[in-house]
């Protein structure tokens, strides 16, 4: 998962968050292969089958602004110990130096480079696209870094803008309304235009309870318009290239996607082709029953982990 960047709680248990993915399954990637779901108490005890971690954000290296006890420790011996240690997170709505600040204040050291996120994902496919003017959904007051040369507008009550748009570009929901999303909807049922979502999250558990991300907006989107978004992020393979392009030589079997969701985290590692860890004491299971879910789903993680 990403970092919780939506607009408060969306008022959604865990057994209807679990629900609403499992509702959008056709919009997924396939489930392609199966774990053994192998109980281990922590990262630590795959250090003799793992080369290379790749660590979701949320619920693995924080719980909102704070890190979880004894993971910035356990990180920096997983890294003093030759293993590869990197960020793979859906948090498109954070400028990415901001980002590596907030990383740090919590006390993890990563390459900058090695902070893989779908806000890199996604605009390195805007990036390729023929030159348009962008409807953006975002938090204005983030700042535009990482978007100079992109032709965009940020989307607020004016249903000009919207109409004005060749595309839109969805990376964070903080300040996104109902308002906001029954304008964007009337503007595609209107001109069919494309949906880029930088951040494929439906839900992120928080303190207060979920947040609604991205991903939830776009899925209504589609529901509601027949549009077909593009997604860019965990579960999907392009943010997957873009993390193994940063490994030498990389040996599916000795490399693992270490995250607390099942649709994103777990079936985005098996999408790439590598070894999956779901974290079951935090983030979205938070210490409830994942036997449960992981039978439900058909998504069966290679371990287990009680705890990062």
């Amino acid at each position: 998962m990403g970092v919780g960047q939506g607009a408060g709680s969306n008022h959604l248990n865990r057994t209807e968050a679990f629900a609403a993915y499992e509702a959008v399954r056709h919009r997924l990637p396939p489930v392609r292969s199966a774990g053994l779901g192998q109980q281990v108490a922590t990262l630590d005890a795959l250090t003799d089958e793992i080369d290379v971690f790749l660590l979701d954000a949320f619920g693995v290296l924080n719980i909102g602004e704070t890190a979880i006890a004894g993971v910035p420790e356990r990180v920096a011996g997983l890294q003093k110990a030759g293993k590869r240690v990197l960020v793979v997170s859906n948090a498109a709505g954070f400028p990415h130096a901001k980002l590596i600040e907030k990383y740090a204040k919590l006390g993890y050291e990563f390459d900058p480079d090695d902070v893989i996120t779908s806000r890199k994902a996604v605009l390195a496919a805007v990036q390729q696209e023929p030159e348009r003017h962008w409807g953006l959904m975002a938090t204005e007051s983030l700042g535009r870094a990482d978007l100079d040369g992109i032709d965009l507008t940020y989307l607020a009550e004016d249903a000009r803008a919207y109409d004005a748009a060749e595309a839109f570009l969805l990376l964070g929901s903080a300040v996104w309304t109902e308002e906001r999303q029954s304008l964007l909807c009337a503007s595609l049922e209107r001109d069919s235009r494309p949906v880029y979502v930088g951040n494929p999250d439906i839900v992120a558990p928080r303190e207060t309870g979920f947040s609604s991300e991205p991903g939830s907006f776009a899925h209504r989107i589609a529901d509601q318009t027949g549009v077909a978004p593009q997604f860019f992020g965990k579960p999907f393979q392009n943010i997957f290239d873009l993390a193994l392009a940063r490994i030498d030589a990389p040996d599916p079997s000795r490399i693992v996607m270490v995250g607390d969701s099942l649709h994103t985290d777990i079936l985005g590692g098996q999408t790439a082709g590598v070894k999956t860890a779901l974290i079951s004491g935090y983030g979205f299971f938070g210490g409830s029953d994942v036997a449960g879910p992981i039978a439900a789903s058909g998504i069966t993680p290679d371990y287990i982990v009680a705890r990062p």
